[in-house]
């Protein structure tokens, strides 16, 4: 059988493949938007339930339709996932889901798309698949001796498998702070940063960060030298955080040098016994699709200009953080990098 062909195939149903979906579907290309997921709400879906969004919902929408607001509360992981979900059906997106890709092959001018459903044609392709599936975890000396509980911030499912616990959590950036900040409720927690934890002033949200962030972005294109700024990547003060400093357990310890059995190592050389390790130390780009290319550096990056990937034609990448744009693995902040990929994918076509 032969291939579907389409114009443009988006590669993840995210916020970002939404978005980029709704400025597609405006300039009335044919595409389609594979998502592996059995439902809507990309990485969300697998957030731990009591996270909360930096800003209030006029911050955190992406294009064409603001995310509903509830008064006084920022919104929560399933404020997003209803979110989204709507937004798919607001904007009849052509989704097709669950339909993992398992190959992305260049043939001639053209890349062939190969699901389990079906292979299409697509003369440009735009890689949105994020982040949320490369967790990355540091290669400590003995980590995989620990007898204990590891998990990632991205499989953490809450507070109740450590209730009563002495729990190790690494990672200095958000993800961190509230996870510690809960833990530190039912748990005996040791928080570990690489340095010093960044606090942003109390009265600094996501939509400081973001007005940051665009002025980075407008420096950006306009050539100029990006300015200094606080970071996305800084520790915003929600309320569990701000609990957990009143309570005294906001302290972190700089990172110990070893992991046995039992627990860790600190660089004075005493031990110390944990029950489970939770790291919040990031996420690699999930890039996989494009290695058999030979275009995927070490770090899962890919060599683009904007998104534009430079090394082979007719491929973005877009939505994976600062490297593909300021700001741009946020709700808020990818409506420009999407709005600009299309134009740029529109101009390649056209060509």
């Amino acid at each position: 059988m032969n291939p579907r062909p389409i114009d443009v195939a988006v590669i993840g149903g995210g916020q970002t493949g939404l978005t980029l979906g709704y400025f597609l579907k405006r300039r009335r290309l044919d595409f389609v938007i594979f998502d592996d997921a059995d439902a809507p709400g990309g990485a969300w879906r697998r957030a731990w339930p009591s996270l909360r969004l930096f800003s209030p919902a006029a911050y955190s929408s992406i294009a064409g339709w603001p995310m509903p607001s509830r008064s006084g509360v920022n919104p929560s992981r399933d404020d997003v996932i209803g979110y989204l979900t709507e937004y798919e059906s607001r904007y009849a997106l052509p989704l097709c889901r669950p339909c993992p890709v398992q190959a992305l092959i260049r043939e001639g001018d053209r890349y062939r798309v190969v699901t389990d459903k079906d292979t299409w044609s697509a003369r440009a392709v735009i890689l949105a698949t994020g982040t949320w599936r490369h967790p990355y975890v540091p290669d400590y000396p003995g980590r995989e001796r620990f007898a204990g509980t590891q998990v990632h911030s991205a499989h953490y499912t809450g507070t109740e498998p450590f209730r009563h616990q002495r729990v190790l959590v690494v990672g200095g950036g958000n993800s961190g702070a509230q996870i510690l900040a809960e833990l530190s409720l039912v748990a005996t927690t040791t928080w570990v940063t690489p340095e010093e934890p960044r606090f942003l002033p109390d009265e600094v949200d996501g939509r400081a960060l973001f007005e940051q962030a665009t002025a980075r972005w407008r420096a950006q294109q306009a050539g100029e030298t990006i300015p200094p700024g606080q970071s996305l990547g800084d520790i915003v003060m929600v309320p569990p955080v701000k609990e957990a400093r009143a309570r005294g357990d906001l302290v972190a310890r700089r990172p110990f040098v070893a992991i046995d059995e039992a627990g860790v190592v600190w660089p004075d050389g005493k031990h110390e016994s944990f029950d489970a390790i939770i790291w919040c130390t990031g996420f690699r780009p999930a890039t996989d699709l494009l290695e058999p290319m030979g275009i995927v550096s070490s770090d899962g990056r890919v060599r683009v200009e904007g998104g534009r990937a430079l090394d082979v034609p007719g491929l973005w990448l877009a939505g994976y953080g600062d490297w593909t744009g300021p700001a741009s693995a946020t709700l808020m902040g990818i409506t420009r990098y999407a709005r600009d990929t299309v134009d740029e994918v529109v101009a390649y076509l056209s060509a």
